[in-house]
């Protein structure tokens, strides 16, 4: 093989491996930066509500929390509630079976699905983190809640 022609067959070959590197393992993060990344998730359902609620709706939540900037991003989702949904909330703290106040609201229209994020508090991320977090989705008919699921951390 003469030399002008290695140099140049090796680099493409660099070239090559080096952009499936990039590309193949671009989306992943080295274990230390996912480590500040916690997911919770949550099936609702008219049975979680307290008092329980007779419904066929349904919904979900999965969120993830960033434990250094205590940045909440999530995406929700419902089918079949009652009506309209008027509004929307994570409630907290309380366990599970026990009601608590507004901790966040979901901002802008209650459509599904819908995504939002926000900056949470010290106490706020601890009481989400500890499981003491539901979600909700209220309707006309069901003004207290149509659906409910207490937010847990995915391990």
């Amino acid at each position: 093989m003469n030399s002008f022609k290695f140099p140049r067959v090796a680099m493409a070959v660099l070239a090559c491996v080096a952009s499936v590197l990039v590309v193949g393992c671009g989306g992943m993060m080295p274990a230390a930066e996912k480590s500040n990344l916690l997911t919770f998730t949550t099936q609702m359902r008219g049975g979680n509500e307290v008092p329980p609620v007779t419904t066929s709706a349904n919904g979900q939540v999965d969120a993830v929390l960033n434990t250094d900037t205590n940045l909440l991003r999530w995406k929700l989702s419902y089918m079949n509630l009652s009506g309209p949904a008027r509004a929307g909330h994570f409630h907290g703290p309380a366990a599970i079976g026990a009601n608590a106040g507004v901790a966040l609201p979901f901002p802008g229209l209650m459509g599904s699905p819908m995504e939002g994020s926000a900056t949470l508090t010290a106490a706020q991320a601890a009481d989400l983190v500890a499981g003491r977090w539901y979600a909700n989705i209220h309707t006309a008919a069901n003004p207290g809640g149509e659906i409910r699921g207490q937010m847990t951390l995915r391990r």
